[in-house]
């Protein structure tokens, strides 16, 4: 039973304009206001994340851009319950470091079929926690300038074991969002 539904966006840019950005970011704020509403009504991000939720029949497919080095937040989701919106979420920042976005930058996905048996570092479970998270595949996202961000499933329910055809997917779907107009000008 899946419902598509997108959070209406005047609650999107209230919880960008409210997210955990540091003091001295003000303009950030509005950076991801301009970037979530890019994202939004470029078609091509919203097939893209709708398609990767539906056929790997997760929760919430959640783009995360990088606004600074290595600090970033969601700026666009696909759901199966508007309850599980993580919208404006600034993630484990101080989780990720160089050595991460150096793997990412190279191709590095994580596959997570089991966040509380995960060898993850401490603070990184307890976000996926917080966002109800139980399994996760995240792969990057590389655009002609860069890691843009990254792309993740999220299965809420239970464990899940990913499989390669899964990997396929969102590698396919990551290179097809890419191409989006949307994220070229970011």
């Amino acid at each position: 039973m899946e419902n598509r539904s997108q959070t209406p966006p005047s609650e999107l840019q209230d919880a960008l304009r409210n997210a955990n950005f540091p003091k001295s970011g003000v303009g950030l704020g509005r950076l991801a206001d301009r970037l979530h509403n890019k994202l939004s009504q470029d078609s091509l991000v919203i097939q893209v994340t709708e398609k990767l939720r539906s056929s790997l029949k997760v929760d919430r497919v959640a783009l995360y851009y990088f606004y600074s080095q290595w600090k970033g937040q969601v700026t666009f989701e696909s759901l199966s319950d508007e309850s599980l919106s993580i919208i404006g979420m600034t993630g484990a920042d101080e989780c990720f470091n160089q050595d991460y976005a150096q793997m990412y930058m190279e191709g590095h996905v994580q596959i997570t079929p089991d966040v509380s048996q995960a060898e993850i570092q401490d603070c990184h479970r307890e976000f996926l926690n917080e966002i109800q998270v139980k399994a996760n595949l995240v792969v990057p996202v590389l655009t002609e300038r860069g890691l843009w961000g990254l792309l993740a499933a999220h299965h809420c329910t239970a464990a899940r074991a990913w499989n390669d055809a899964d990997l396929a997917t969102m590698q396919a779907g990551a290179r097809e969002l890419a191409t989006a107009p949307s994220l070229q000008r970011n």
